[in-house]
């Protein structure tokens, strides 16, 4: 129930669920009536981002709680009703919860931090309850119909069937909310991915269809492998890439290995005396002769020009990761796949490619995000044919 939509009169015939928590629910009794005022939307929101933060290198959850008055019929009427329900929250939250605008006027926001997730009800359950109940008792039923309660747990609950998206949107506001500031240059990055992709896909196109016939007579299957991977804020594509590998292979031999890797318990096996670790498969048995050599000079990748083409990478940013990669991640790590859209190249493979342990591939996706500009992204374009034609940390 991380993303619980709930309207008001739905949790309010659950008191028998609220009796077998209370205490649990005892420990959000608070003291706050001295509270006066609630956190202004800029602040409220660095508030959740800094608590984020914070959870990733805790691994402590937090919940966050999102009162929407969007569905009352006129500004007025949602001006009362939150000026009320504010009132209603400073008094029924706790001191070290935080109560502010996460969209000014129109939806508050409770911040509930140190939660516990050891119990047998989800805590997002035994919060919403709280809270509902507190709304009726004050305000009686007169606001069930104008105001609705979202409930959202981080770190999220992931599901693994793809039935929901890995990211929720609401625990993000910082990312979504970016484009103030950095509107102009994404969009100028936007046409240079559309420019650059179409025009290479055009001058290419000869050397695309040796590559294609090369591929399709020298082993069985189809020219282009499609696979499924994670694009910005957990979005789910067809990663295009020319297939270099032998039909009908399998698939645990890499699953394996990146579960090791993300671990930090691979590299040392393909280490060569007097050289770097490798943290890659450098004799993968499922490799076909041609493809050995479109993954040393990364030919194999060019298809993914379509995949920036219509929007789904660029041609700069993290790769994209696979679900079963996504899977094996840290709360920390994720963040490479949330902040930016995935790209062809990007920090990671001018800067030593599969010469680095994870976390450092991931510190530097992170510092590309952080650090985005054109000027990086241009400077990292310059930077890939050497390290193309180099061959560095290719396999």
């Amino acid at each position: 129930m991380g993303n619980a939509y709930l309207r008001i009169p739905a949790l309010w015939e659950q008191g028998a669920r609220r009796t077998r928590n209370q205490k649990v629910m005892s420990t959000f009794d608070s003291s706050a009536a001295t509270r006066t005022h609630v956190l202004q939307e800029e602040t409220f929101q660095n508030m959740l981002t800094l608590e984020r933060r914070r959870a990733e290198r805790s691994r402590k959850p937090f919940v966050l709680m999102l009162l929407d008055a969007s569905l009352s019929p006129d500004a007025g009427t949602a001006d009362l009703l939150m000026s009320r329900v504010t009132s209603v929250l400073l008094k029924s939250t706790r001191e070290t919860d935080l109560v502010g605008w996460y969209k000014k006027g129109v939806i508050l926001g409770i911040l509930f931090t140190e939660v516990s997730v050891e119990v047998t009800t989800p805590i997002t359950e035994i919060l919403h309850s709280k809270v509902v109940s507190a709304l009726h008792h004050e305000l009686s039923g007169e606001i069930g119909s104008t105001l609705a309660v979202t409930v959202h747990l981080f770190p999220e609950n992931r599901d693994r069937d793809g039935a929901e998206p890995v990211a929720d949107t609401r625990l993000y506001p910082d990312l979504y909310g970016r484009g103030s500031k950095k509107s102009l240059p994404q969009s100028i990055k936007r046409v240079i991915d559309i420019a650059a992709s179409g025009a290479l896909l055009l001058i290419l196109s000869p050397l695309l269809a040796a590559i294609a016939l090369a591929i399709k007579l020298t082993s069985n299957g189809p020219v282009i492998f499609r696979q499924e991977r994670f694009g910005q804020f957990g979005a789910r594509f067809k990663c295009l890439k020319f297939r270099t590998m032998y039909q009908n292979n399998d698939s645990r031999i890499h699953q394996e290995y990146i579960q090791r890797f993300i671990a930090g318990q691979s590299g040392s096996e393909n280490t060569e005396p007097g050289k770097p670790a490798v943290y890659k498969i450098t004799n993968d048995p499922r490799v076909t002769p041609i493809g050995r050599f479109l993954r040393k000079t990364s030919l194999d990748e060019f298809p993914q020009f379509w995949n920036v083409l219509i929007g789904e990478m660029s041609l700069v940013g993290p790769r994209p990761p696979v679900p079963y990669e996504f899977e094996a991640y840290d709360i920390w790590h994720r963040r490479r796949v949330l902040e930016v859209k995935p790209g062809v190249t990007g920090l990671w493979q001018v800067s030593g490619r599969s010469r680095m342990c994870f976390d450092d591939m991931v510190r530097l996706d992170l510092r590309y995000c952080q650090s985005w500009s054109l000027w990086l992204d241009l400077r990292i374009l310059i930077a890939t044919p050497r390290a193309v034609l180099g061959g560095e940390g290719a396999y």
